[in-house]
C-alpha cells in the first residue's frame, strides 16, 4: 500500500501534499506506456484498471559458431542482455475522495494518444461520467455490472493459485487459502452490496442470478446510522468488533433456561435478534446494536446462500461485494452462519482480489479482441500490495486505511499454464510442503534466512552487470524493495496467498526483474558449465567399465552430488566463494552414507531389473557439474535401457538453475562427444522441453501446455524430480499416478534437523502409485 494525499482542513477537500512526490513507479506505473483503461466506482472505492506493455532486460545465450574467430576462446556460448517487451495489467483502488487528484495525475502522466475510450461499470460510473470524460477525453462506455463482477471472479480464480480463502478468526493462521481447481466451474457467488445478488455462474460466458435479498450491506449501514448516529461504514464494523450481542438478543436459554434438546438447539444460539430491546428497560451501547445488527443480517444471507447451494447442488460459495471487503468481522460471522446452516458440509470462500473484480471484468471487456483469456497471467509480487488485514489486533501498521492505495499488477506470461497430467488428483494437490503462514518457528527462521542473503544477491546482481556504472544504484532499489517485501510479510504472512519457501523466492526473483537485473548468476553458470563440460568423456568412460549394478549406484550418486552444487543454499555458496577448486569428487565424500535420510535405493534398483520405462520425465536442477556430470550420465542410461526421456528446464533463469536456452545448447556439444546423446537426439528419443517456470521451486499445476502435450504423446511413465526446491521444498508429498523418483541433498541444516536429518543428508524417494502393479519392485519407505 501506499501513501498518497493529506486532507487539507481548510477546504475540507483532499489535495496533493505539495512536499510528497507521486512517483508514478510506486502507484500508477508504467503509465507512459498505457492504454485500455476500465474503471468501477462504488459507493465508497473507485478501482482502476489499464494495460501497459513494460520494457525490461532479460539475458539471452547464444552458442558461438566454431567456424568464426570468437570460438577461439574456451566459452561454450556468449551472454547477451537485450531489451523486451512484455504486457501488463494494473489495478488500483482508492476512496471515491481522491478520484478528482488521481484523473489529474493520469491525465498529467498520460502519453498513449491512442485510447479514445474507457470502460466504467459501478453504481458510480454515472455520477462521476462527466468528471471523467473531462479530466481525460475519453468517452465513458459503461458495461454491465455483473457482468463484469463475473468475468472478473473468474479471471483471478483461473489465474491465481492462491486466490479463495477461508477465514477463521481463533486460528493460528487466520487465513486459510485453498487449491484452486483446475475446473472453476460451476460456484456460487453470492454479491453483498446495498442488497444481495446470488448468482450461478456454469461456464466463463454463462451465469444466471438465482436469487437475492433486499437485506444487506445497505441495510446494515442504513440501520446501523439510526441506530448508533454513526454514518461511516468502517466506523460501525468497528463498533460492531468491540460488541457483545449477547446483550442485545435474545437467546434460547434466555427464553427455556438452557438447551432445547429435542429440536437441537443449544442455549447459545440466538432465538430472536434484538429481542431483549423489546422487554429489557435499560439503554443499550452502540457496540452491542452494531453487533447484534452484523449477526442479523449475515445469519439470513447466510441461510439464503445455503438454500441455494444445496438448491443447485454446488459446494463451492464464493462472497463478495462491499459489505465483505476483507473485514474480519464480516467474513467472520457469514463463515459462522454458513458453517451453521450446512453443518460443515459447505464452506464460505472469500477472495484476496474481491474489490477488484469489476475492474478486471470491465477491462476484459474492453480487451476482447486481444482475448487475455488464452493467454495465461501471474501476479507479480514486487507492485502487487497483497491482502491486507484491517482487524486492529492483528496489525496496528495498516489500522488506518484512508489515505493509502491498494495494487495488484498481473503479468502476461510467454506459456499458457496448466496442470501435469500425471497428478493423481490435480484438485488436491499442493506444491508446497510447508505452509509458513500457520508455522510461526518455521516462518521467523525463513524469513530470517532471506534477510540475511539479501547482501549477497545485491553483491551477485552487481558484479553480473560490471559494465554497467548504474547497476549499483538499481540493486539498492532492489534491496529496499525487497526488504520491504519480507518487512510486509512478517507482519502480514498470508499478503500474497500462503507464505512459503517458494514464494519468498518468487518474490526476490520479481524483485530482481523489477530492476533489470534478469540473470544475477548468468556468468557463474557460464563458467561451470564450461568447466564441467571437460570432465563429460572422462566421467562417461569411468561409468562404463563399472559392473551394471555399481554403475547404477555411481549414477544416482553422480545426480546427488551434482545437485550439492546449489548457489541457493548458504552452505555450500560459502564453501564455492571461498573454494573455487571445490569440485565433483569433493561433492560426493560431503554425502551422507547409506542407509540415507529416506532411502528407497534398493527398490530402485529392483525395479531397474525389470522392463524399461516407456518414457522418462525429468525436471532438471543446476547448471555445470549438476546438469552435465550428474543428470546426463543418468539420463545416458535409460535411453540405453530402450527408454525416451524428456528433459525440463526452466523457461527463464533462477539462481543457478539450468535453463532451456543454455541446456540446448550444452546438450548439442555433449552430442558432438557422444553418440549414445547424439543418437537420443537425432531419433527424438531425447526431447528438451520448456516448463514454464522461471522459479527455483515447481509448481506441477502450472507447467508449459507444450510440455503437458509431450508428456501425453509420448505416454511418460516416469517423472524424476530433482534437487531441494523442487523435490522437498515443493512436491515431497505430491501424488502421481505413475512412478515416481525425488533426489535431493539437504543443504540447509535446520530443514534437515526439521527432517530429522542433517547437513547434505539425502533424500532418495522412488514411489509407485497404490494399486499400479510393481515392475518387480515395491514403492519405498523412508529407513
Amino acid at each position: 500500500m501506499a501513501e498518497f494525499v493529506r486532507l487539507d482542513s481548510s477546504t475540507s477537500r483532499h489535495t496533493m501534499d505539495k512536499s510528497i512526490t507521486l512517483p508514478p513507479d510506486e502507484i500508477f506505473r508504467n503509465l507512459e506506456n498505457a492504454k485500455r483503461f476500465a474503471i468501477d466506482i462504488g459507493g465508497s472505492l473507485t478501482k482502476l484498471a489499464y494495460y501497459s506493455t513494460v520494457q525490461h532486460k532479460v539475458a539471452k545465450v547464444r552458442s558461438f559458431d566454431k567456424a568464426t574467430k570468437e570460438a577461439a576462446s574456451d566459452k561454450l556460448y556468449e551472454i547477451s542482455v537485450q531489451e523486451e517487451v512484455t504486457a501488463r495489467l494494473h489495478f488500483i483502488k482508492f476512496e471515491n475522495a481522491y478520484i478528482e487528484t488521481c484523473l489529474d495525475f493520469i491525465k498529467d502522466h498520460l502519453v498513449n494518444t491512442e485510447t479514445k475510450v474507457i470502460k466504467a461499470t459501478g453504481g458510480g460510473a454515472h455520477k462521476f461520467k462527466e468528471l471523467i470524460e473531462r479530466k481525460l477525453g475519453l468517452k465513458v462506455d459503461k458495461e454491465d455490472e455483473m457482468t463484469c463482477l463475473i468475468k472478473g471472479c473468474n479471471f483471478v480464480l483461473r489465474n491465481i493459485p492462491h486466490e479463495a480463502f477461508v477465514y477463521a478468526k481463533h486460528a493460528d493462521s487466520e487465513f486459510r487459502f485453498q487449491t484452486t481447481q483446475p475446473d472453476i466451474f460451476p460456484y456460487l457467488l453470492v454479491n453483498i452490496g446495498s442488497g444481495v445478488s446470488i448468482v450461478k455462474v456454469e461456464s466463463e460466458d454463462k451465469f444466471e442470478r438465482i436469487g437475492g435479498s433486499s437485506i444487506g450491506g445497505g441495510t446494515f449501514w442504513g440501520l446501523g446510522a439510526l441506530l448508533t448516529k454513526t454514518k461511516r461504514f468502517d466506523e460501525l464494523l468497528q463498533l460492531a468488533s468491540k460488541g457483545q450481542h449477547t446483550s442485545v438478543d435474545m437467546l434460547v436459554k434466555d427464553i427455556y433456561g438452557g438447551s432445547y434438546g429435542s429440536l437441537g438447539l443449544t442455549g447459545d444460539l440466538i432465538a430472536s435478534s434484538f429481542g431483549k430491546s423489546a422487554t429489557a428497560d435499560k439503554e443499550f451501547s452502540k457496540e452491542d446494536m452494531a453487533k447484534s445488527l452484523l449477526h442479523m443480517i449475515s445469519n439470513d444471507i447466510g441461510q439464503l446462500a445455503c438454500l441455494y447451494a444445496k438448491l443447485h447442488n454446488l459446494s463451492r460459495v464464493y462472497f463478495g461485494g462491499f459489505f465483505i471487503r476483507g473485514h474480519p468481522v464480516t467474513m467472520h460471522t457469514i463463515t459462522y452462519s454458513i458453517n451453521f446452516f450446512t453443518k460443515g458440509e459447505v464452506q464460505a470462500l472469500f477472495l484476496r482480489h474481491e474489490g477488484y473484480l469489476g475492474a478486471i471484468g470491465a477491462f476484459l471487456k474492453g480487451a476482447e479482441e486481444d482475448n487475455p483469456n488464452q493467454y495465461s497471467w501471474g501476479e507479480n509480487y514486487a507492485g502487487s500490495s497483497g491482502l491486507m488485514s484491517v482487524s486492529p489486533d492483528m496489525n496496528p501498521m495498516q489500522r488506518a486505511r484512508s489515505g493509502t492505495f491498494d495494487m495488484l499488477e498481473m503479468d502476461r506470461l510467454e506459456r499458457q499454464l496448466v496442470n501435469l497430467p500425471l497428478l493423481q488428483d490435480p484438485s488436491s494437490y499442493i506444491p508446497d510442503t510447508m505452509d509458513l503462514t500457520e508455522d510461526a518457528l518455521a516462518r521467523e527462521y525463513w524469513l530470517y534466512c532471506f534477510e540475511e542473503a539479501l547482501d549477497g544477491v545485491v553483491k551477485r546482481a552487481v558484479a553480473s552487470q560490471p559494465d554497467m556504472p548504474e547497476a549499483a544504484e538499481r540493486a539498492e532499489k532492489f534491496r529496499q524493495k525487497y526488504r520491504h517485501k519480507l518487512q510486509t510479510l512478517r507482519h502480514q504472512p498470508f499478503a500474497y496467498g500462503s507464505l512459503t519457501v517458494r514464494s519468498l523466492l518468487d518474490t526476490r526473483e520479481h524483485c530482481l526483474n523489477e530492476f533489470n537485473f534478469p540473470d544475477p548468476y548468468s556468468k557463474i553458470k557460464q563458467n561451470e558449465n564450461d568447466i564441467a563440460l571437460k570432465y563429460y568423456q572422462k566421467a562417461v568412460k569411468s561409468l562404463e567399465e563399472l559392473s551394471w549394478e555399481e554403475r547404477q549406484f555411481a549414477l544416482v550418486r553422480g545426480v546427488l552430488a551434482g545437485n550439492v552444487f546449489d548457489w541457493g543454499a548458504k552452505a555450500v555458496s560459502d564453501v564455492l566463494e571461498s573454494d573455487p577448486e571445490f569440485g565433483f569428487e569433493q561433492a560426493k565424500r560431503q554425502l551422507e552414507e547409506r542407509p540415507w535420510l529416506v532411502d528407497c535405493y534398493d527398490q530402485w534398483l529392483e525395479r531397474l531389473k525389470g522392463p524399461p520405462h516407456k518414457c522418462a520425465l525429468f525436471f532438471v536442477d543446476n547448471s555445470g557439474v549438476d546438469i552435465i556430470l550428474g543428470v546426463i550420465p543418468f539420463i545416458r542410461e535409460l535411453l540405453s535401457r530402450g527408454t525416451e526421456v524428456v528433459l525440463a528446464s526452466n523457461s527463464g533463469p533462477a539462481l543457478n538453475d539450468v535453463t532451456n536456452g543454455e541446456l540446448q545448447i550444452l546438450t548439442e556439444r555433449i552430442a558432438a562427444m557422444d553418440p549414445v546423446i547424439q543418437a537420443g537426439l537425432r531419433e527424438d528419443r531425447l526431447t528438451l522441453v520448456q516448463s514454464g517456470s522461471s522459479s527455483p521451486c515447481l509448481d506441477l499445476s502450472r507447467l508449459d501446455k507444450v510440455l503437458a502435450m509431450v508428456v501425453r504423446e509420448r505416454q511418460t511413465d516416469l517423472v524424476i524430480i530433482e534437487g531441494m526446491g523442487r523435490a522437498i521444498h515443493t512436491n515431497y508429498y505430491a501424488m502421481l499416478s505413475c512412478e515416481s523418483l525425488k533426489m535431493a541433498v539437504i543443504k540447509n541444516s535446520w530443514l534437515a534437523d526439521r527432517l530429522g536429518g542433517k547437513l547434505f543428508s539425502v533424500v532418495f524417494k522412488y514411489e509407485v502409485p497404490a494399486g499400479k502393479p510393481s515392475q518387480g519392485s515395491a514403492a519405498g519407505t523412508p529407513s
